[in-house]
């Protein structure tokens, strides 16, 4: 009977530690030290070689970031509550140097928001001032440093996206910068496990010869196909330096967004629908245009079909004009390349 009762204590001994929680622990502080090293800051130097912005960032991710929800949708891995790239590279804190002055004075910038979390830096064109991103838990904002007075303020509420990238570009005045944000009629994020497919995905093959390599993260059901097109979209607002702003385009999936040297007029791209299973974002169909400053269209430069192969060969491209950008040396002149053969 003593050994039952026994046997009996020890299963339910092991049935509560088995449920046991135990948090995440730290190894002693002496090997911690080998381990989480302050990385040495990355550097930010202006053109006129006057001052330099030190970036400090942590060595390794928190539990919190690695754990956040992740989509991967056409070539790209988003976090959809917050909207910017999921794996990316965040500042903790930024510091300004005075390379002119004799002995190289470092502040650390004010202001800056709790919990830092800082990407996507671009300085103004007149070199006097910073804009950058900050992730909170909700969203993402926009600040400005002052680098005279080492000093950041925030332009924008958390309701930018990133998602896309090529977030921040300044007005040749640097009094105001373009800024993609979420549009107000943007549709709640579809969870895929909660959907009941009512057919299947059909696949075509029209017997044509072409080459492709695997890409990863490339959209699979309508599913995908609605969700990246609600976190693609964005509209393109007007942001002064004083924070007001006002609309400058309306929706459309933006990709890049390109000043030209003057300032005078800005070149856009947005992908645009069919989507494809087998490529990414990038070889959708694009139109790319030329506005004004103040956001009226000038003219179109290029509209590209959906790109699902290319001829056979290393480093072979699409037919027709490619690559369009600014000429550095001029005013408002583009260049662009085109295959000949």
């Amino acid at each position: 009977m003593k050994r039952i009762a026994c046997l009996l204590f020890l299963t339910a001994w092991i049935q509560v530690s088995a449920q046991e929680n135990i948090n995440y622990q730290k190894p002693p502080e002496e090997i911690l030290k080998l381990v989480d090293v302050e990385l040495a800051p990355s550097v930010l130097i202006d053109d006129k070689n006057s001052s330099m912005v030190l970036r400090y960032r942590d060595s390794f991710k928190s539990i919190a970031e690695l754990s956040e929800k992740e989509l991967r949708l056409a070539g790209l891995r988003i976090n959809p509550k917050t909207n910017i790239g999921s794996r990316t590279t965040y500042y903790k804190n930024i510091k300004v140097v005075d390379l002119k002055g004799k002995n190289g004075d470092t502040k650390q910038v004010a202001n800056l928001p709790a919990n830092a979390r800082l990407a996507n830096f671009s300085w103004s064109p007149d070199q006097n001032k910073m804009a950058f991103t900050h992730t909170t838990t909700e969203g993402v904002e926009v600040w400005v440093l002052d680098i005279q007075s080492a000093s950041a303020k925030k332009l924008t509420r958390a309701n930018v996206n990133a998602n896309m990238r090529d977030v921040v570009n300044w007005f040749e005045d640097s009094q105001a910068i373009l800024v993609k944000m979420l549009p107000a009629e943007r549709k709640p994020i579809i969870d895929q496990a909660s959907v009941v497919p009512t057919g299947p995905t059909i696949s075509t093959n029209d017997g044509k010869k072409a080459q492709n390599r695997t890409y990863q993260d490339l959209l699979k059901n309508k599913v995908d196909e609605d969700n990246f097109e609600q976190l693609a979209t964005s509209v393109i607002q007007k942001v002064n330096m004083d924070g007001t702003s006002a609309q400058w385009l309306g929706s459309a999936m933006y990709t890049n967004i390109s000043f030209s040297p003057d300032g005078n007029y800005v070149m856009i791209t947005n992908v645009e629908r069919p989507f494809s299973y087998l490529v990414p974002y990038y070889r959708f169909p694009s139109t790319t245009a030329i506005y004004s400053r103040d956001g009226k269209l000038v003219k179109t430069v290029e509209k590209v079909p959906l790109i699902e192969d290319l001829p056979k060969g290393f480093m072979s491209v699409r037919k027709g004009k490619r690559s369009f950008s600014w000429r550095s040396d001029k005013a408002a002149s583009l260049v662009y390349a085109e295959a000949l053969d």
